[in-house]
């Protein structure tokens, strides 16, 4: 399973959110407690995680049992205080979910269609250098198949901002969406749009800024008034520009410097704008979970809206997997099919899984952006060890 790198209103519409209202603010009841027993293999993939070098983790499991609530290792390595079970954290490219639903829910009311070419709503932005967004629709950036360059894999721009002195001296600049889409544009496209599947993150920065042009207003007050309100993610945000993390949290740490393997820096505080679009949002495990369940149980989105979003194509850097529009498809070892979105970015490390009918979850968080290959043991863990009813 791939990490990314940085993997840092109609009729229709208002039914699909007054469908998400009424699910989630009927009346209250108790989540069940899943017991440790059920979910003790997961437990065992997460201290080892943390015993391979991982910080800590920060998890929660939703199945036919309950809910179960983890925490493994440590939340600041200064003062030893363990992980959270509540914490905040940098969701990364987990952003692109909620882009996507945002954008499906605007197709639903009929004010633009996937097939739009970038052009239409982003005139005269992506040119140059072979680039062309009469060419690319927003169905293709929202699969990955446009082919434009990610602007994260541009040297210069690591060097100054997400590596090193770089990063330790411009954590704190604020940045506009366009200038990231700039650094991507002064390269050629990797293939046509269309040929082939692979993940750029200036995908998701345009698709995002889709959002804005379609409607007037901040994606960032799209995203709020289609999913977070109704569904009451009370620990989910947009940073804008502040670079601190809401409470409850951790710290994140990376290891910045190549050439000093063993140094580790603090980078839980940086300027939410150089993640606008496609990883800025901040979350936690529990409305994560809630969030994929209300999701794929069609609470969110109209049936074709949903059957769209399911539509893959073969991710070809993951053997098993297929990408579609905001989530992806993998098969485990054990033969069980999950789909699933992971997000990563400096000082963090998510991955939310969840089965097609949303009856069994699993978020979990790293307070680290090292130990991705510890990641698929804890899904085997959770997913292939755990009793056969919770799957």
């Amino acid at each position: 399973m791939t990490i990314r790198k940085r993997s840092r209103a109609g009729v229709v519409g208002l039914a699909a959110v007054a469908m998400a209202a009424t699910a989630f603010t009927g009346p209250a009841r108790r989540d069940t407690a899943s017991t440790a027993v059920d979910h003790q293999a997961t437990q065992r993939a997460m201290d080892a995680a943390v015993k391979a070098g991982v910080p800590g983790i920060t998890a929660e499991a939703r199945d036919s049992n309950g809910v179960w609530k983890s925490a493994s290792g440590v939340g600041n390595l200064k003062t030893g205080a363990p992980r959270g079970k509540n914490d905040r954290f940098r969701v990364g490219s987990i952003t692109n979910t909620f882009v996507a639903t945002v954008l499906l829910h605007m197709e639903a009311e009929k004010k633009l269609s996937l097939d739009d070419t970038v052009e239409r709503y982003l005139p005269g932005l992506v040119t140059g250098n072979g680039n062309d967004g009469g060419k690319i629709t927003v169905r293709q950036l929202l699969n990955h198949t446009s082919g434009l360059f990610d602007y994260l894999a541009d040297n210069e721009y690591d060097q100054t901002y997400v590596f090193g002195d770089g990063f330790l001296r411009h954590r704190d600049d604020t940045l506009t969406p366009e200038q990231r889409v700039k650094v991507a544009l002064s390269h050629e496209p990797q293939f046509e749009p269309g040929a082939r599947q692979s993940f750029s993150h200036t995908n998701d920065i345009l698709a995002a800024l889709i959002v804005e042009k379609i409607s007037g207003r901040s994606y960032k007050d799209e995203v709020r008034e289609r999913i977070i309100e109704p569904l009451g993610l009370k620990a989910t945000s947009n940073p804008g520009n502040s670079i601190h993390l809401p409470q409850p949290s951790s710290h994140g740490y990376s290891k910045l410097f190549t050439a000093q393997p063993d140094r580790i820096d603090d980078v839980t505080e940086m300027n939410g704008s150089q993640l606008w679009g496609d990883g800025d949002i901040i979350s936690s495990a529990g409305d994560l979970n809630r969030f994929y369940r209300a999701l794929m149980r069609g609470n969110l989105l109209p049936p074709q809206q949903l059957k769209e979003m399911k539509t893959t194509i073969d991710d070809p850097d993951l053997p098993g997997s297929s990408y579609g529009l905001g989530i992806e498809r993998f098969t485990l070892s054990c033969g069980t099919t999950i789909w699933y979105h992971d997000g990563g970015t400096l000082g963090w490390i998510s991955l939310a899984a969840f089965t097609e009918d949303g009856s069994h979850q699993l978020t979990f968080n790293y307070n680290s952006n090292w130990g991705a290959e510890t990641i698929l043991p804890i899904l085997n863990a959770e997913y292939c060890d755990t009793p056969a009813r919770s799957r």
